[in-house]
Parts: C-alpha cells; structure tokens; sequence
C-alpha cells in the first residue's frame, strides 16, 4: 500500500510534465499569421498597384475580414471589392495620384486560430504630372487682322453698286433725251426761219 501511494503522486507529476511537455513542443501548425503581402512591406513603387492582397498562413473564413488602404492624407483609395481566395484577402484600389506612404490595416479570421489584426506601409511616388499651361497667362502670337465680310456689309455694297448703275443709266437717258430735245428745237427753228424768209 505504502509503495502504492507513493508511486500515485510520482506517476502523476511525471504525467502531467509530459502533458505539459508535448504541448509546448508540439509545433503550432495551426497558429495563423501573415506570410506575404502584395505590394511587399515597406515596399516603394513607381506605378501604382491595382489591388493589394494579404495572404495568411490558414485558411481564411470566407466572411468577417477586412482589408483596407488610406493615402497618406488617411483618404480611403480601396474601392471595398474584397475577395477571399483560400488564404489570400485581395481588394482592388481606386487610382493613386498622390505622393507618399500609404497605409494597409487588415482584420484576417480563421476557423482554426484567432482574428489575425495589424497593419503595414509602402511608399508610391506618383509619377509627374502633366501641368496645364493655363495656370498662367499665355503668350499669343498676334497675325495680321483679316478683315471679315459680313453679310451686312456685302449686301450694303451690292446696293451701292446698284443704286449708282441705276443712276448712270438714268444720267445717260436724260442726256440723251436732252440732247434730242435740242436737236428738235434746233430743227423747229431752222424750219420756222426758213418758212419766214419764204414768206
């Protein structure tokens, strides 16, 4: 009995440092967690992504997680389309035109470990862009005025010319009428003297 009762307590620590043992070298396959990122942490880019993915070391559940993407004015540029491909979270970006570190914060759930949350930067250096010259005053090179015909002033001289037509053929008549008005008188004279010489 005495050896009995001595070996249960013996047998029961040594148990229970074997339990505890196996748990802390069992290698944690389950534990979840980040294994990449598109774009790469601390990455800089001189064109700008279209989407941003996250991928994690499980399965992740196909509802319940979040990704998203601010400027580094802390405006959203994710267009919210998240997809959720076995362990990779994707969401696509708005265009980026603004210079600097933009900030990635994801909320990742697995059905074998707990919520998996952090955050990451890149850099984007936006490319130049193309200034308008109408943000200052531009020099215009002056060319020689063309005077312009309008209508107004081509009916005005068709009239001109028309009224002066009218007024040379009238000219013309009346001197011409003058003229046979004269001859006329002139032979009525002849003709009256010469009947007064006759007489």
């Amino acid at each position: 009995m005495r050896n009995l009762v001595r070996s249960t307590p013996v047998r029961m620590a040594v148990t229970s440092a074997l339990v505890g043992l196996s748990a802390f070298l069992a290698p944690s396959a389950e534990a979840n967690s980040v294994v990449s990122t598109v774009p790469a942490v601390g990455a800089v880019l001189s064109q700008a992504p279209n989407a941003v993915s996250v991928t994690a070391a499980t399965a992740l559940l196909p509802d319940g997680n979040s990704l998203t993407v601010t400027d580094p004015n802390g405006l959203k540029v994710d267009d919210g389309s998240l997809t959720i491909a076995d362990t990779t979270a994707v969401v696509g970006l708005t265009p980026l035109n603004v210079t600097g570190i933009y900030t990635v914060a994801y909320t990742l759930l697995s059905a074998t470990d707990a919520p998996v949350t952090g955050s990451y930067t890149f850099l984007f250096n936006a490319p130049a862009s193309i200034t308008s010259p109408s943000a200052g005053p531009i020099p215009t090179v002056s060319s020689p005025a063309i005077p312009k015909k309008s209508t107004g002033s081509s009916s005005a001289s068709i009239t001109v010319f028309v009224f002066l037509g009218i007024a040379t053929i009238v000219a013309l008549f009346l001197l011409w009428y003058a003229r046979m008005i004269w001859i006329q008188a002139r032979k009525a004279r002849q003709r009256h003297k010469h009947e007064r010489g006759g007489k």
